[in-house]
């Protein structure tokens, strides 16, 4: 459940440390400490309660896990939910990142899908001089991180999407095809409510919280909430073309079916002929002249085909079979 731990000193890693270890470190000068979790339980959690002196409506809302993305303030600290989506077999499966934030430390709670922060933690150490104004860089770059993210999650539906435009102006759709296509349209209604609420939180961010974010770290949060609205921009281009092959989907299906009804009305038609002149003549009536004449069956089968085969190849020709 504990990834790492960290204690960094003007920019530097001054190496790692124990949870038990984590409020003797913090009264280091120009020190804090970054702790990443990982499907952390309630025991946990009380202990990083305790080390760090958290709220604990806060430590309630990261052991519950099911959070609506938000930025709330307790103290002299912040508590940050987002929701992460990670693009696994072409599909996108969500979870959420927990985050604390106060003046000495910033700690991440991952929970359900959601990529390692090892790799943003690595550039951040590559770049002590911004490491050095505190967690709130670090902030920054989890946050710009998991927006990141939310454009490769868009890739793989943009992907998914082409596949089955391409079947239906193939004409082949299908009840799978109407099915691939609702669910897409639920993806992407679970990635914008992922998303709007991140452009409030930047703006908090940047207006607030003068005491955790140092002010030259403010405008990298100005960058994220302009990454959204690409991210948002190509959502909504993405369900109005969404919409619009769920539409040509359901004219197909129905000029399909108007198809078949014209095939079955033309056969239906055809043989009307042959049945109307054979329940004719079963009628058994005494009195029926023609009956005695020699050339009266053949006559009679030869009419009914040639009234056919003239029928069919009007009918033919008017598109109808």
């Amino acid at each position: 459940m504990v990834m790492r731990c960290v204690a960094y000193q003007k920019g530097l890693g001054i190496g790692d440390v124990t949870i038990e270890d984590i409020s003797e470190v913090l009264l280091k000068d120009d020190t804090f400490i970054w702790l990443g979790l990982r499907e952390a339980n309630a025991e946990i959690l009380r202990k990083i309660q305790l080390e760090f002196g958290l709220h604990e409506l806060a430590i309630e809302d990261a052991c519950a896990a099911h959070q609506r993305p938000k930025i709330e303030e307790y103290g002299d600290s912040l508590f940050i939910v987002l929701h992460t989506a990670e693009l696994i077999e072409k599909k996108v499966e969500f979870g959420e990142t927990h985050i604390f934030m106060g003046p000495r430390f910033v700690v991440t709670v991952r929970h359900g899908a959601s990529q390692s922060l090892s790799k943003v933690r690595e550039r951040c150490q590559a770049m002590p001089h911004q490491l050095s104004k505190g967690p709130g860089f670090a902030l920054y770059s989890i946050m710009d991180f998991i927006v990141d993210n939310y454009m490769v999650a868009i890739a793989g539906l943009q992907d998914r999407f082409d596949v089955l435009e391409s079947a239906i102006f193939q004409y082949r759709p299908s009840r799978q095809t109407m099915e691939d296509l609702y669910e897409l349209k639920r993806e992407l209604l679970l990635l914008e409510g992922a998303i709007n609420p991140v452009i409030d939180i930047c703006n908090e961010l940047m207006r607030f919280h003068v005491g955790l974010i140092h002010k030259d770290v403010r405008v990298y949060f100005r960058d994220i909430a302009d990454h959204i609205k690409r991210v948002d921009q190509a959502i909504h281009g993405m369900r109005e073309m969404l919409l619009a092959a769920m539409q040509v989907h359901l004219t197909f299906e129905t000029v399909r079916q108007n198809e078949v009804v014209k095939r079955l009305a033309g056969w239906g038609a055809i043989l009307a002929i042959p049945t109307m002149v054979f329940s004719w003549y079963g009628m058994n009536f005494r009195h029926m002249p023609e009956l005695d004449w020699p050339y009266s069956y053949p006559l009679v089968v030869g009419s009914v085909a040639v009234c056919s085969l003239a029928l069919y190849w009007r009918l033919k020709r008017a598109g109808w079979l």
